[in-house]
This record gives structure tokens, C-alpha cells and sequence, in this order.
């Protein structure tokens, strides 16, 4: 089935309200860094202009407005998540995420750039998220700007070559290898987003091709790489779905994912937990595994999986109980 950015935002539902002057939500969790450290992050998620590339996957434009971002917003809203903090201890990075990508200029006015360069002195690290694409001059403007050690995030989803080409992501391999090598040479960290259950990747085949992902960010020189199961919800998905194209994620395969990953090091890989309930089937067995998840997360070692009769003997698709 042919997708464009006007058949996926027709099968969008009604965007909710969002105040650009106030994030939408901030979150401190521990991360494990390649060299083995534990550092405490601050993630910001920020509201502003909506990206330009309509993915068939993404559910992050429920999170933006209309329009361009005004300018003095950003700054607003870090300042205000600044100064919540009070005596909280100091988090070791700051994680900027606006759903869009941090480059384009329409969601992160230039005049800006400066004023949150400023606000983010306070921090060993930042991480800002663009597509590859965008990814060259500006973020060597930024990172010297900012005092501590720059990295970005770039959506990598996966190397299936059906797959990538029918996610309307408009990247290419190439591409993504040009902006890894970039950063890579102007010693710039690298953070990668994998998907698990892509669209158009076989449900058999799932895991397969996210491990196959992170490999090839892994080669390419990323710092950490996610595992984000697939989220339903913004129609396209689940047109996808009744047509046989797209098939749900489960708690089990994410865990198969990251197990295989735990070979990559130093790349650090880790699953992406947001959210990650909605993933439980089995209520004999899910707040286990997820917290078996955290732990890897962290620790970065292996763990014997969590034993439950039912799901073991269902296999990694895991069992429906809901």
C-alpha cells in the first residue's frame, strides 16, 4: 500500500491541545554510558512545531502544535523544568526532546539557540534528536556552543529494505551513514532509535531485523542505541495491521531483542520502557520482565529470564490474556 504524508494524517484523530510555552512532560531515569558509568538524565520533552516527515509509525505529533514554534518558547519551557528542580540532585545530562527534529529552524527558531546553549550549562552532557538529514553545520554550531559533550539522537528505525522505504521517513542507509561518519569525525556522540515491529517487516522476522538494526548502528559508532517497540494509535498503524502489514510488538520479543544485544558493547543497548506496560499480556509475568529490563538496562549483563508457564509454552509472541 503506497503511503504519503496526506494519507497518514487523514487517519490521524483530532490533535490534542498544546501549550507551546509549557513542556509536556520530563522524566530522570540512570543510563549506562559505554564506558561503564551510570549517569542520572533528565529528559525535557519539550512542545513545539510539528516535524516534516510524516513517518507511518510516529505517534509524536500528538505532542506539537500548529505552526512554527514561537520564538522564546523553548527557553520558557527549560527554565521553568530548571528551576522545578529546586534541591534535586543535579542530573548528569540533559535530554532535549521536541519531536521534531532539533536542526530545522521552524522548530527551534535560531534566536533561540544561544539562550538554551546557556541553559544547559549546568550539565555533563546534552542530547538533542534530529533525522539525519539535518544532521551537519548546525550541529557543530551547537556543540560549541554548549559547554558540555553534545550528542544527537537520530531515528535509524531499520535496515529492512521493504520496510524503510514504505516508512515515509525519506532516509536512506546512505544517509544515515553520512551523518554517523559526520558526527563520528567532529567528535560528537551518537545516539540511535531502533524500531521493533516495524511496519512491513514479516512478524517472524521481527526480531531479527532489530538486531540486525542495532548491528549496523553498533558498526557506524553509536554511543547507545533504544529498542522502541512500535505504538499503535495514529490510525495509520492500524490500517497497516488490517491489511496484514503490521503486527503488534510484544513484551517477550523485546525482550529476544535486547538480549541479543547485550554482545555490541561497547555500544550500550537498551530498551525503551516508556509506556512499556501497555505491552503486558500476561499479569502473571509482565511487571517481572519489565523490571528484569530495567535492571539489563542498567547493569548492561546478562539475566535468566523471568520462567512463567503460560508464556513459555505460548513461545516469544507471548499469550493474549486481556
Amino acid at each position: 500500500m503506497a503511503v504519503d504524508d496526506r494519507s497518514i494524517r487523514g487517519l490521524r484523530a483530532p490533535k490534542p491541545a498544546v501549550d507551546p510555552w509549557h513542556a509536556h512532560g520530563t522524566q530522570i531515569d540512570e543510563e549506562r554510558r559505554p564506558n561503564g558509568t551510570i549517569e542520572r538524565g533528565l529528559t525535557v520533552f519539550l512542545a513545539g512545531a510539528e516535524c516534516p516527515f510524516t513517518c507511518s509509525f510516529c505517534d509524536l505529533w500528538r505532542w506539537t502544535i500548529d505552526g512554527p514554534t514561537p520564538r522564546g518558547a523553548l527557553p520558557a519551557q527549560i527554565t521553568t523544568v530548571l528551576q522545578s528542580l529546586n534541591g534535586t540532585a543535579q542530573p548528569d545530562r540533559l535530554k532535549l526532546y521536541n519531536a521534531s527534529n532539533f536542526f530545522d529552524k521552524r522548530a527551534v527558531p535560531a534566536d533561540d539557540i544561544p539562550v538554551i546553549a546557556s541553559l544547559t550549562a549546568p550539565f555533563a552532557a546534552v542530547t538533542v534528536e534530529s533525522h539525519a538529514s539535518m544532521v551537519g553545520p548546525p550541529a557543530l554550531e551547537l556543540a560549541e556552543r554548549i559547554e558540555g559533550q553534545l550528542e544527537i539522537a537520530i531515528g535509524l528505525e531499520t535496515i529492512h529494505p521493504v520496510a524503510a522505504e514504505r516508512l515515509n521517513k525519506r532516509l536512506d542507509l546512505a544517509t544515515f551513514d553520512r551523518a554517523a561518519g559526520f558526527l563520528r569525525h567532529n567528535e560528537i556522540d551518537l545516539r540511535v532509535f531502533v524500531l521493533l515491529g516495524a511496519p512491513h517487516v514479516p512478524a517472524d522476522e521481527s526480531v531479527e531485523w532489530t538486531v540486525r538494526s542495532v548491528e549496523h548502528a553498533a558498526r557506524q559508532g553509536a554511543s547507545l542505541v533504544s529498542i522502541i517497540p512500535v505504538r499503535g494509535g495514529n490510525g495509520a498503524l492500524e490500517r497497516l495491521q488490517s491489511l496484514g502489514h503490521f503486527t503488534p510488538p510484544t513484551l517477550l520479543e523485546l525482550e529476544d531483542a535486547v538480549d541479543q544485544c547485550l554482545t555490541f558493547a561497547p555500544t550500550v543497548v537498551c530498551a525503551d520502557l516508556w509506556d512499556v506496560d501497555r505491552l503486558v499480556d500476561c499479569f502473571g509475568c509482565g511487571a517481572a520482565r519489565i523490571e528484569r529490563l530495567r535492571r539489563v538496562n542498567v547493569g548492561g549483563r546478562p539475566e535468566p529470564r523471568v520462567s512463567c508457564s503460560q508464556c513459555d509454552s505460548a513461545g516469544s509472541k507471548g499469550v493474549r490474556l486481556l
